[in-house]
């Protein structure tokens, strides 16, 4: 089983970004070995992803999304090539059920994958006060997948770099949302209580592999970037990791999305 993850900057705009060069979003679809790919930052409801993913859908892909809850706003989905054995949508009884920030379903191998998109936040405001209600919530929900013993894999844009090794200018960014002592820590207690980060474990003490470049400047260009797109594993679904790996582009005129595809391969 393959898997991949990526925030698309808008699911439209990726279909469009780069597709006389059939470089966008669906050509990507069309090439990929990925068995399941997980969506973040659609900002599109369900129809307009629908439209938007036709040709893929029309390919053979099945389609699960959550619509945001706020025009333009988040938005997440799951693509598959075999159909869901089932389908949830949002983080339920919580202010985040219809938020367009979770969606998780069940394969037809029995597997659990979820696509999620962890809010930005902002330092000392509400948006970081949301974003700790959101991630409370979602490691409520991880402990109850942990419970029932499922092999599951949470996947998508958590917007936190755990560690130094996770963001190039980690010294600028101590005091910012995305690198704050308690959002690492967050992340340090899932792993703690069984979630496995595979990429890491794969690639132990490097920089990187990054994931995520701005689209001002050189950061692309001088590889300066953050590491926020994860899979979490269940211990046993990770123990079957092969490789992981980080589709950056060859070229910045190559970019479809300020971020670059994170695939899994698990046995």
């Amino acid at each position: 089983m393959i898997v991949t993850t990526i925030n698309v900057n808008g699911v439209r705009a990726a279909v469009r970004q780069r597709s006389a060069e059939n470089l966008g979003l669906l050509a990507w679809l069309s090439q990929t070995a990925s068995d399941v790919v997980c969506l973040q930052e659609t900002r599109s409801d369900d129809e307009q992803i629908a439209e938007a993913l036709a040709p893929a859908v029309a390919d053979g892909w099945h389609l699960a999304s959550a619509s945001p809850h706020l025009k333009g706003r988040s938005g997440v989905a799951i693509l598959s090539r075999t159909p869901f054995a089932a389908v949830r949508i949002g983080l339920a009884a919580t202010e985040f059920e219809l938020h367009g920030r979770y969606v998780e379903a069940d394969l037809a191998g029995g597997e659990t994958v979820a696509s999620v998109y962890v809010h930005t936040g902002e330092a000392g405001t509400d948006r970081q006060l949301e974003k700790e209600r959101f991630m409370a919530a979602l490691a409520k929900r991880m402990a109850e997948l942990t419970a029932d013993g499922r092999d599951a894999v949470i996947c998508g844009d958590w917007n936190i770099a755990h560690t130094e090794n996770d963001i190039k200018a980690w010294k600028a960014n101590v005091k910012k949302a995305g690198f704050l002592p308690g959002e690492r820590q967050w992340l340090t207690d899932l792993l703690d209580a069984g979630w496995v980060d595979v990429m890491r474990r794969l690639h132990p003490d490097v920089a990187g592999p990054y994931s995520w470049w701005s689209w001002r400047g050189k950061a692309f260009d001088n590889d300066a970037g953050w590491r926020i797109d994860y899979h979490l594993a269940s211990e046993s679904l990770a123990a079957r990791t092969v490789t992981a790996r980080v589709e950056k582009p060859a070229a910045y005129a190559l970019r479809w999305s300020d971020h670059a595809p994170v695939t899994v391969e698990f046995a």
